[in-house]
């Protein structure tokens, strides 16, 4: 039999295994219009009484008396997003160029896996960690009357340790998969081991280091147990680290949690503010999807 038609002969199980793929990539796409429909339609309600002037533009959030301001809730959310970053950016990309860059099979074989341990950590313990450990910790050392016990300081501060395993794994995988003969012929014209590290190495995987970012900002963002447990339970507009404010995602947790009427205002708003966070997680991810294209070096 000639390879012409044995490469055009199918096997009995690819047309099985085609087929459960296109069904895993169709569930997905479902399940991505369906979140988008349910949180439109229980949204519209919403936004038909609120207008997104009054929504974006002013800065009170509380439903009980119609005040509906996201602002509150929208500073406090980026606040500990940021706090976060700042964790987690510096730490996750020095972790990820020793381990691609510096250290050896052996000690990479044990650090890896053992860092991407933190992600495994269920984030309400992470919660419970800021409340007990980290803000006792923020008040020993900045005073308690400077530090509330819900803070978006220790919160931040937590969750930055959460994705930290994230942003550290997709910048190591990243920079791995630059090509070796860029670092030798740097090599070989006299570079130093940082200067082939951040000169060549970080420059060519630049795609693949912004998308780890963007992906980290996201998981912030929609954090929900940390925030819930350590930030506070009350909106408040203020961008003080050391004092309590509600974020979107802790804001939804703690009204769910209680005695709703279906189709009320209260009701309405949690899918307003969950449409929010949708669209900024999109957005963040287009961005990401943008740059990795736009930058994305071919060899």
């Amino acid at each position: 039999m000639t390879g012409e038609s044995l490469a055009g002969r199918k096997r009995p199980g690819e047309s099985i295994i085609r087929g459960f793929l296109i069904f895993a990539a169709g569930v997905s796409v479902l399940t991505t219009i369906g979140i988008v429909i349910t949180l439109g339609k229980e949204s519209f309600p919403f936004f038909r009484v609120v207008s997104l002037l009054e929504f974006f533009g002013t800065i009170r959030w509380q439903p009980q008396v119609g005040a509906f301001g996201i602002l509150p809730l929208f500073t406090a959310t980026l606040l500990t997003s940021l706090v976060a970053m700042l964790i987690a950016l510096p730490a996750g990309l020095a972790s990820a160029i020793y381990l691609s860059e510096y250290a050896p099979e052996r000690v990479r074989s044990i650090l890896k896996p053992a860092l991407e341990i933190l992600a495994g950590i269920p984030s309400v313990v992470y919660g419970f960690f800021a409340l007990q450990t980290v803000t006792p910790a923020l008040r020993g050392i900045f005073g308690v009357e400077q530090v509330d016990v819900y803070n978006t300081l220790s919160a931040g501060l937590v969750m930055g340790v959460l994705i930290l395993p994230l942003i550290s794994s997709m910048c190591e995988d990243a920079l791995s998969s630059v090509p070796s003969s860029l670092r030798e012929g740097a090599y070989a014209l006299g570079a130093t081991k940082i200067e082939v590290s951040l000169k060549i190495v970080m420059p060519a995987a630049f795609s693949g280091l912004a998308a780890a970012c963007i992906v980290g900002l996201s998981r912030a963002v929609g954090e929900t147990m940390i925030v819930a447990l350590a930030a506070g339970s009350g909106p408040a507009l203020t961008l003080n680290p050391f004092k309590a404010a509600e974020t979107m995602t802790g804001h939804i947790v703690r009204i769910s949690g209680g005695d709703l009427s279906y189709d009320s205002m209260d009701y309405n708003s949690l899918f307003a503010i969950g449409l929010l966070l949708f669209v900024i997680t999109l957005t963040l991810n287009l961005v990401s999807s943008t740059l990795v294209r736009k930058y994305r070096e071919e060899y």
